[in-house]
């Protein structure tokens, strides 16, 4: 039982928001392709698929970001009792686990067609390289968003077989929205950041946060409205679509406050909710 319980901590499986934050993208890609005229069963046995995959995947992420960061979580206070880094689990057993989550997701992801294959198996070098990056670049929460929204696309060609403008402009949106809320969840860490060497865009701009969230969230409502022009949605899309909009900027900026990091932590969570919500619209643009 201690050692299931690492495993959870590890993991993070008692946070759910980080494997739905994956898995919302998939469900929005999917969505968007799917003739909900023919098989109804297929849609859902799809949309599973996705969950599973989001769940062990970032998993195994977060296992990895653990090993590369356990120097660097022994002098941050938030993650300093981290499984690995309070050497509660050693580095041998964490790559144990990789290897058996991604094996795990291997066998999820064999039930998608070719493409669908091949096209996720190219993102892996992204999605374990990104823990990197921020010894390097102050723009890390850029590579997490282009790691995070890949399933947008890979649940789109996994239906269509082919990509083209509708979902490359929601992927290229979604980035927006991953850059913002990372952004904000970066400001959690900020103090123990700057003193260890930590990057991230919290720091590059720390003296105008609020700026830098408009134009990501900006970036990330052109994309939902303009999905729904190419794909001919219903006017109920665009009305219903006032509500994440509205809240992106009335709820998470205006109530942004950055030296507060339990209000980061409470705006970056409400993300998840922001997440289904878009499906649901999209479930009603298709109507």
């Amino acid at each position: 039982m201690k050692q299931l319980n690492l495993f959870i901590e590890l993991t993070r499986l008692k946070k759910p928001v980080g494997f739905m934050l994956l898995f919302w993208p998939c469900a929005w890609g999917l969505t968007l392709a799917y003739d909900f005229s023919k098989n109804l069963n297929n849609y859902f046995f799809l949309l599973s698929l996705f969950f599973l995959g989001s769940v062990l995947m970032r998993s195994a992420g977060c296992i990895v970001n653990d090993i590369f960061d356990k120097e660097f979580d022994k002098k941050v206070s938030r993650t300093k009792n981290r499984a690995i880094a309070s050497e509660k689990v050693s580095i041998k057993l964490g790559l144990i686990y990789v290897v058996f989550l991604c094996f795990l997701a291997l066998l999820v992801l064999i039930n998608f067609n070719t493409f669908t294959i091949v096209l996720a198996l190219g993102s892996m070098p992204l999605a374990f390289t990104y823990p990197l990056m921020k010894r390097y670049t102050y723009w890390p929460q850029l590579f997490l968003g282009i790691t995070f929204n890949y399933g947008l696309i890979l649940g789109w060609v996994c239906i269509e077989s082919q990509i083209n403008i509708v979902p490359i402009i929601f992927y290229l949106g979604a980035i927006f929205w991953t850059l913002g809320f990372d952004t904000i969840y970066g400001y959690q860490d900020l103090k123990d950041d700057e003193i260890i060497g930590v990057k991230s865009t919290s720091i590059k701009f720390k003296k105008n946060p609020k700026l830098f969230l408009i134009i990501c969230y900006l970036m990330f409502a052109i994309s939902l409205v303009t999905i729904g022009f190419f794909m001919k949605f219903n006017t109920m899309f665009y009305f219903f679509n006032s509500i994440p909009i509205l809240h992106l900027f009335l709820y998470q900026i205006n109530n942004f406050d950055f030296k507060d990091p339990k209000n980061s932590l409470t705006i970056f969570k409400s993300n998840n909710l922001l997440g289904a919500f878009i499906l649901f619209n999209i479930l009603i643009g298709k109507v």
